[in-house]
Order: C-alpha cells, then structure tokens, then sequence
C-alpha cells in the first residue's frame, strides 16, 4: 500500500514537472531512462531471473505473456502496413500493447482477488513472461521500428550495447546452470528493484498529458482494445483446452494477460522515440480504464 502510494506521488511529480514553466522536461526523460535501464532493469535480472528453475510446467503461464506479446506485433505490424502507419506507431502499438502490467498492476489485484496463492503464477508470468520480453524481445523491436534509415547492419549493435539485454543473458545463463546471485548482493539489489515502480511512473508523469483529440485516437483505443480485452480473450479461449477453467493456474493467467499496458514497455517506446506521447498514454490511462475491464473479468471467470 505504501509502495503504491509512493509511486503515485511520483507520477503526479512527473505531472507537475513537465507543466511547471523551464523545467527541463527533456533531460529528465533522459535521466530517468538512463537510470531505469542501466541500473533498475539489470538490478532486477540479477535479483529474480537466476532463482527461476526452468521446468517444462512453467512454459504453459509463461506462454500466455509470449503469444500475446508476438500476436501484438503480428496484428499492429499487418494493420500498419495495409493503413499505411508510420513505423514509430507500429512499434509502439506493438511493444506497448503486446506487454501486460503483470507486476506493479499485476501482483496487487492478484493479490485481493485471489489471495496470496495466485502470486507464484502472477511472479511467474512477469519474471519469465513481460520481464523477459521488455528486455530483448521488445528491445530489437524498438531498435528495428526507430532505425530511419543507413546500415541495418547497426541494429544488432544497438540491441547488444543496451545493457538491460546484456544482464538478461547473462542470468538466463546463470538459470541454466544453476549458479545464484551472490547473498550479500540480494539486499542492494532488492533496495533498487523497489525503485522501479515510482520512477517509471515519474517519466510516465513527464510525457502524459490527455487531450480531446487523445480520447478519439484511433491508435489509442486499438492498442487498449487489444491488451485488454482481446488478448486475455484468446489466451481464455485457447488454454482452457489444456488447462482446467475452474483451476486458479487458468484464473490468474487469463487476469494477468488482462492488466493495463506494462509501464516499462512504454520506457522502451519512448526511450527509442516511438510515439512516446501514445505510450505514455496508453500505459497511464489505460491502468484506470483497465480497472472497469479487470473486474469485468473477473466475475467472466468466476
């Protein structure tokens, strides 16, 4: 509750700041993004990613995040081009909209709806599903969509230099072969994963700003109708095939899929300049749009 507190107080900083006449609004964006990805991300990787055990029961949660993160880039990357979207619209659609809030929203709601027995299967789906994918999967996207033009050749270097995605490897690794954190590191770590939630929120704060012409956006509604009601829709209709429905593994992996846009996904987008006020937007008013289709499912599933 303090946590969230917190971070609300620095989104209604980021507020305030880029509305307070010579604030320097731009290297702010610049300060915090540099401190979300070379300190925050990595400092998070090393804290959860070694302490997960690949096993072949955990791919089924953790899918639901992959399929939806990939059907996103599908969907947006097929509409773009056949509507003639600009890349920065295709990439921010299809990073923004195809990862879930699976934490900061996630583990919350989780939480009062379902007890502290759906928080293994939200942790797992963030850690091993959104978390991986906001760093790699979403970093190539964001180089490939914001890359004008020149030598293809330096998008490989623009992916391995950002070191959210070095740190990824290197613990997916760690994973694999069993080697852990170091104790004496966990609290440092711990002390700066917290950091997370309240900074994010801050550079959401610094570019969110709703305007008439953002509420009739097309881009908008598509990339929040997407993640919030179709996606969970399709893991729904797909996983209750092999999944018991009435299971609380089933429950928590449709919620999950159904939480707002992803905070960080959105500091990617803006970081690489794709369409940074749509995902500012997205992220920040879809988590109080998400909370009327939250409980809508909620009640879907039982």
């Amino acid at each position: 509750m303090i946590g969230g507190l917190i971070a609300f107080l620095f989104l209604l900083l980021g507020l305030y700041g880029q509305r307070r006449p010579g604030f320097p609004v731009e290297k702010a964006i610049k300060w915090v993004n540099s401190y979300l990805f070379n300190l925050v991300l990595p400092a998070i990787a090393l804290l959860y990613i070694p302490s997960i055990k690949p096993r072949w029961e955990l791919l089924i949660p953790i899918s639901a995040a992959w399929l939806t993160f990939f059907l996103s880039w599908l969907i947006f990357g097929i509409l773009g081009r056949l509507l003639h979207w600009s890349p920065q619209v295709i990439g921010c659609l299809s990073i923004v909209a195809g990862l879930a809030n699976t934490s900061f929203l996630g583990f919350p709601v989780v939480e009062a709806l379902y007890g502290k027995e759906g928080l293994p299967i939200a942790l797992l789906m963030d850690q091993g599903g959104s978390f991986l994918l906001v760093s790699s999967i979403a970093i190539i996207l964001g180089a490939i969509y914001s890359h004008q033009s020149g030598d293809f050749r330096q998008i490989p270097w623009k992916i391995l230099k950002f070191p959210p995605f070095g740190f990824l490897i290197g613990t997916l690794i760690m994973s694999l072969l069993g080697w852990k954190t170091p104790e004496f590191l966990l609290p440092f770590l711990s002390l700066i994963g917290k950091t997370m939630a309240p900074v994010a929120l801050l550079a959401i704060g610094l570019r969110f700003r709703v305007e008439k012409a953002d509420l009739t956006s097309g881009y908008f509604w598509m990339g929040l109708g997407y993640r919030l009601i179709l996606a969970p829709a399709i893991i729904y209709v797909l996983y209750q095939n092999f999944m018991d429905s009435d299971d609380l593994n089933f429950k928590v992996t449709v919620l999950e899929s159904a939480m707002a846009p992803m905070i960080t996904g959105s500091i990617v987008a803006i970081n690489y300049n794709l369409a940074p006020r749509l995902a500012a937007l997205l992220s920040g008013l879809g988590m109080v749009v998400s909370l009327i289709t939250l409980g809508f499912w909620y009640f879907f599933l039982g």
